[in-house]
């Protein structure tokens, strides 16, 4: 058992004068406070050591983003005063405005609209929008536009698809409204509370094991804030089977990931002057054509000692790799497969204790495949199959085998193949899968006894079932 006593990194290698002295101030804090560390265990070894959830990092690029807004464009568009409502004439704006300004001096209603569309349509395609999601945005006025626009999405969504809506589904989650009493809505409610948009509350010190997707609508300057808000989605979530969580990064904060820890001493606090400056005005600009496109699909992993991104192909690389230096052959992999303790041995040797390849399975969207047929794809070039086509082979390649068992032997092997089919071959050797219905119907355990020891009657047709 390892308990660990506070989660806060100490420092990090690398980035600009501004993101560092953003993170002295949180090392200085830390030790002052907790003194020298006993010990350092970072993200990188949480991951190869199986206690953090797999992670898949989608980047976007937003073409505004990539240009800024410009004086030209303020002339051509018109801006107004976010507070009053009242036109700004363009002599009193700056000469550009870059992203870093996005939804903190400038409101840019088109690219949250584009932003939170572009979300939405991807928690469609990875499942459903009753995912539960953290949004990191940049004020609380940008916290508040994205849960109205998540919202007007939602009721669109169930509008067209005929389903009832279940409220709340995006709540802003911020220290001006009290969010905190929110959190344990977030992590406890299954059916409300599905996106939360917060800007800072959520940092750091919450625990809420059922998020799936953490997302970047904010630019972050700090790699120790950028770990820390990650962080939010690394827990294992065993009651809903959560063994990986997707970071979607529309703002390049992912640059952030893998940032080498190092010991410095510990930095000197000097007292900062009061900084007397005017609160420049917030502006609201409208009529953008925003657009949004892909960046890239990364794998979060340990490479050479310290957590890195790979693509989605050089993962496979990894995988096969390994799996080539354990196991030779696809025949003796087969027989490996077959049995539980060796399958479990193997699968724990591979990167990311076997986690990562239920993730490739997932971006692949292979999720109708065992992992059988996965692994054999990508370390011995094998056609796949799905669970169902390999149920089947095995009802007619081997169907004299079958004809030569007792009628209700064979008719309670079939139903076991066919619960292979829903869960693969874990659901397969679940200890309760002999009470199940059609299992029980086609003549259950007794069937099987009839001759002799289950388990050997099993471990054939588990034989015949990889073999076709």
């Amino acid at each position: 058992m390892q308990v660990g006593l506070t989660a806060t990194p100490r420092s990090f290698e690398g980035g600009s004068k501004e993101e560092r002295r953003e993170d002295e101030e949180i090392t200085a804090n830390n030790l002052e406070y907790f003194g020298e560390p006993v010990y350092e265990y970072d993200m990188a070894q949480g991951i190869e050591d199986g206690y953090i959830a797999a992670c898949e990092i989608i980047r976007r690029d937003i073409d505004i983003d990539s240009r800024g807004v410009t004086r030209g464009d303020i002339e051509r568009l018109g801006a107004i005063d976010a507070t009053t409502g009242q036109p700004i004439p363009v002599t009193d704006t700056q000469a550009y405005y870059g992203p870093t300004s996005f939804e903190d001096i400038v409101q840019l209603p088109d690219r949250v609209k584009m932003m939170c569309r572009d979300l939405f349509d991807m928690l469609l395609q990875t499942g459903d929008p009753l995912q539960k999601t953290i949004i990191f945005c940049t004020r609380d006025t940008h916290a508040d536009a994205v849960a109205a626009e998540m919202n007007n999405l939602y009721a669109d969504w169930c509008a067209k698809n005929g389903e009832q809506r279940l409220e709340p589904y995006a709540f802003k989650c911020t220290a001006a409204v009290g969010g905190s009493q929110y959190i344990a809505d977030l992590r406890g409610l299954m059916r409300s509370h599905f996106i939360a948009t917060t800007v800072d509350l959520i940092t750091t010190g919450v625990d809420v094991p059922c998020v799936r997707n953490v997302v970047f609508f904010k630019y972050v300057r700090s790699p120790i804030a950028f770990h820390q808000m990650m962080g939010r989605g690394t827990r294992l979530h065993p009651p809903t089977n959560k063994l990986m969580f997707r970071v979607y990064d529309y703002t390049n904060a992912s640059r952030l990931l893998g940032m080498g820890f190092v010991t410095r001493p510990t930095p000197t606090r000097e007292p900062r002057e009061p900084e007397a400056e005017e609160k420049e005005k917030v502006i609201r600009v409208e009529g953008f054509d925003v657009h949004i496109n892909p960046a890239g699909a990364y794998i979060v992993t340990q490479k050479e000692g310290r957590l890195s991104m790979v693509t989605v192909e050089e993962y496979r690389e990894m995988l096969a790799t390994r799996l080539a230096e354990e196991v030779k052959t696809l025949d003796d992999f087969r027989s490996i497969w077959i049995e539980p303790a060796e399958r479990k041995g193997l699968i724990d040797k591979l990167p990311d204790d076997g986690r990562g390849v239920r993730l490739l399975r997932e971006i692949l969207n292979w999720r109708e495949y065992d992992l059988y047929d996965v692994l054999c794809h990508i370390g011995y070039g094998t056609a796949p199959k799905t669970r169902k086509e390999r149920v089947e082979a095995l009802q007619y390649k081997h169907a004299d085998w079958f004809k030569g068992l007792p009628p209700k032997t064979g008719n309670t092997l079939l139903a076991l193949a066919r619960q292979f089919a829903k869960g693969g071959t874990e659901e397969l050797e679940n200890p309760y899968v002999l009470s199940a219905p059609e299992v029980k119907r086609a003549g259950g355990l007794e069937a099987l006894k009839v001759l002799g020891e289950p388990k050997d009657i099993i471990r054939e047709t588990k034989k015949r079932l990889f073999a076709v």
